[in-house]
């Protein structure tokens, strides 16, 4: 009887440590700020950039065969030989002063001495004092991104998520919204693969949502509008990006929300137009089909872009909107 108290005072003593911890990691974006904030105080390099870089890497390797999938806190990832230089020998090597003779990207930042690639914090230093040595500041932190990247696009997406991070203050930013308001007469099916003739033989790379003239039409995530204007396909069209590498395409509108604008900052609900009949002809063609809401999705990978069916996204965005609001 004695040892089975023993036993259970142990494990009594034990049990509140064991729970903090388990719920400290049950919160990734906590971890990731920790780091990021830790990395800002050595580098100087604003947490958002270093944010938006991580992110725009986690969200790479989700999409990518050739990738493995992000493990650990930082989703950055290095080859053996980027890590260690492409001509040293020793491809698991963890001498800071090695790896720098040859012109490795690892680095020591927890300060053990190691260089170490399974280290979030050694990683993400490891990035960072990449882009320091072209300097701290927003211009040539692009000049940074574009010699390690070597794409145009892939800076200004991630110079976007970091505009979006900064915004915000915070890194969960995964709420959604349906893209028309939820008590509009509004009625959609899966038509994501359907052909299409106008214009030449094409798929429809979206979920057409069919509602009356003028329902407003809103942001369904957090993002930046990356894209505003005329499509001969689309006709009046917004593009926004969200913090994870997904672009929405609204089409067809009957215009934009008032001072909307390239570069702006929205957020799920935002109003960014109105449901219309634009498209199919030169710019103010309307009329020509009834009035819906193209709503499309594109992933890109790093290399290039491609359209998925955002049907099942909308059928759980509305199932959860519709729940919230029956909770009111």
């Amino acid at each position: 009887m004695r040892v089975f108290l023993l036993i259970c005072t142990f494990l009594f003593l034990i049990s509140p440590l064991e729970i903090r911890v388990d719920a400290e990691s049950s919160d990734p974006y906590q971890k990731r700020m920790e780091l990021y904030k830790k990395v800002e105080t050595v580098t100087q390099i604003p947490w958002y950039y270093l944010a938006a870089i991580d992110q725009y890497e986690r969200n790479i390797r989700q999409v990518r065969k050739d990738l493995p999938e992000p493990k650990g806190v930082t989703g950055i990832y290095f080859t053996p030989e980027e890590w260690c230089g492409i001509t040293n020998p020793n491809r698991t090597d963890q001498n800071p002063a090695t790896i720098q003779f040859f012109n490795g990207i690892g680095a020591d930042g927890d300060g053990d001495g190691k260089a170490d690639i399974q280290s979030d914090e050694d990683v993400l230093f490891s990035m960072a004092n990449y882009l320091l040595s072209f300097g701290a500041d927003h211009e040539n932190l692009k000049i940074g991104l574009w010699n390690y990247y070597k794409r145009d696009k892939t800076v200004r997406i991630i110079n976007d998520k970091a505009k979006v991070y900064k915004h915000f203050g915070r890194l969960d930013l995964d709420g959604h919204a349906f893209p028309v308001p939820i008590r509009s007469n509004h009625s959609y099916r899966t038509t994501w693969g359907d052909a299409r003739g106008w214009g030449g033989r094409r798929i429809h790379e979206g979920t057409d949502i069919f509602a009356g003239y003028g329902v407003p039409v809103r942001a369904t995530n957090y993002g930046i509008v990356e894209m505003k204007g005329w499509n001969r396909y689309g006709g009046w069209r917004v593009g926004i990006r969200d913090i994870n590498n997904t672009y929405h395409y609204f089409a067809h509108l009957s215009g934009f929300a008032k001072d909307l604008k390239v570069g702006q900052i929205v957020e799920p609900g935002t109003v960014i137009g109105g449901v219309g009949s634009s498209g199919y002809g030169p710019p103010g063609t309307s009329g020509k089909f009834p009035p819906h809401l193209h709503y499309g999705m594109y992933k890109d990978n790093g290399y290039t872009e491609w359209s998925f069916d955002p049907y099942p996204h909308l059928r759980m965005w509305e199932r959860q909107e519709r729940m919230q609001i029956r909770k009111k």
